[in-house]
C-alpha cells in the first residue's frame, strides 16, 4: 500500500497482518495449533493407547526380565517367594492356628496356596502401580506417550509372572489330587477378570501416587490388611460362622475374595460350588468392568499432570 505525502514522495506501508486482532486462542485454531502435553478426548486416548501396545509389552517383559537380574536364581524368584510365602502361613495358620477347620489338607494346601498366588497378583499389580508414575519421572519428562501405557504395562508384567508361576500351581494341584478337568477351563475367563481389575485398581493408585509418593509407603499396610480380610490363609465363612452373616458375605464378595475363590473351585476338587457366595460370577464381571472403565477414565482425567512437578 502507498500513499503521497506533502512534499509529493510516496511513502510505502504496509498492509495490515490477516492476524492482526486475533486472540493466542483463534490464531491457534487458525493453524491448527495445539497445547503440548494437552489431555486428548477419551477417544483419541484409547486410540493412541493402542497404537502404543508394542511398547507397553516390550516394556513389561523388559521389567521382568530386570526384576531379578542380579540373584543368582533369577527368574525363579518368581516361583520361590509365593511358595516361601505359602510355607510360613502353612506353618502359622495350618498348624499352629488351625485355620484349616473344615478343610482336609489334601485341600488345604492347595487352598493356601492357591490364594496366595492369585493375591500375589493383586498386591505387586498395585505395588508397581503406585510407583508407575513416580518411579519413571525420567521416562515421562522425556518422551510423549500416553502415560497410562505404564500402568497397563506393569499389570501385564504381573500377569506375565503369575503365568510362569501357574505351572507350579498345577503341580501342588495335582500332587494333593486335584487333576485337570473341565472345571479348569475356568482359569481363563478368571484370569482375564482379575487382570481387568487390577489394571483398573493399578490405574487409580499410578494417579494418586503421582500426586502424593508417600502413598507408596503406606500401601503395604493396607494390603496386608485387605489380605487378611479376604480369607488367603482361611475360609470366610467357616471362620465367622458364628458371627452375623452379613459380615462373611460382604468379605466374600470383596473383590480380592472373589477372584481367589473362583480359582480355588476351578482347580481344587475337594473345593466346590458350596464355598462361594451367590452370583459371583456376576459379582466378578462387576468388580472387573467397574474398576477397569472407572480407573481408566481417572487417570485419563489427569494425564496433563503426570511430571509437571
Amino acid at each position: 500500500m502507498s500513499e503521497t505525502t506533502h512534499d509529493g514522495t510516496v511513502a510505502v506501508t504496509a498492509a495490515p497482518s490477516p492476524d492482526e486482532g486475533l486472540t493466542a486462542a483463534e490464531l491457534a485454531a487458525k493453524y491448527g495449533l495445539s497445547v503440548s502435553g494437552a489431555r486428548p478426548s477419551l477417544v483419541e486416548y484409547v486410540r493412541q493407547l493402542w497404537g502404543r501396545r508394542h511398547f507397553i509389552l516390550a516394556f513389561s517383559q523388559a521389567k521382568l526380565t530386570a526384576q531379578y537380574s542380579q540373584a543368582k536364581l533369577g527368574q525363579l524368584w518368581q516361583v520361590a517367594t509365593p511358595l516361601l510365602n505359602a510355607a510360613v502361613y502353612f506353618f502359622i495358620f495350618g498348624l499352629i492356628l488351625h485355620a484349616s477347620r473344615g478343610m482336609s489338607r489334601d485341600v488345604y494346601i492347595p487352598f493356601l496356596v492357591t490364594g496366595v498366588f492369585v493375591f500375589t497378583f493383586t498386591q505387586s499389580s498395585v505395588m508397581s502401580g503406585v510407583r508407575a508414575i513416580s518411579g519413571n519421572l525420567g521416562l515421562v519428562r522425556a518422551l510423549h506417550f500416553p502415560r497410562a501405557s505404564l500402568p497397563v504395562s506393569f499389570s501385564l508384567q504381573q500377569l506375565q509372572q503369575l503365568l510362569f508361576s501357574m505351572i507350579v500351581l498345577f503341580v501342588v494341584a495335582i500332587g494333593f489330587g486335584s487333576y485337570p478337568g473341565p472345571s479348569w477351563l475356568l482359569i481363563v475367563p478368571v484370569l482375564v477378570l482379575q487382570f481387568l481389575f487390577n489394571t483398573g485398581l493399578a490405574l487409580i493408585v499410578a494417579r494418586m501416587g503421582a500426586k502424593t509418593p508417600d502413598l507408596a509407603q503406606l500401601m503395604p499396610f493396607v494390603l496386608r490388611t485387605w489380605m487378611y480380610a479376604s480369607g488367603v490363609m482361611f475360609s470366610i465363612p467357616v471362620m465367622l460362622q458364628d458371627k452375623p452373616h452379613w459380615i462373611a458375605t460382604v468379605l466374600q464378595w470383596n473383590p480380592a475374595a472373589v477372584y481367589m475363590d473362583l480359582m480355588r473351585f476351578a482347580l481344587i476338587d475337594g473345593y466346590g460350588s458350596g464355598n462361594l457366595p451367590d452370583h459371583v460370577w456376576a459379582v466378578a464381571g462387576g468388580w472387573a468392568v467397574l474398576f477397569a472403565v472407572g480407573g481408566f477414565v481417572y487417570f485419563w482425567k489427569a494425564e496433563e499432570r503426570y511430571g509437571r512437578g
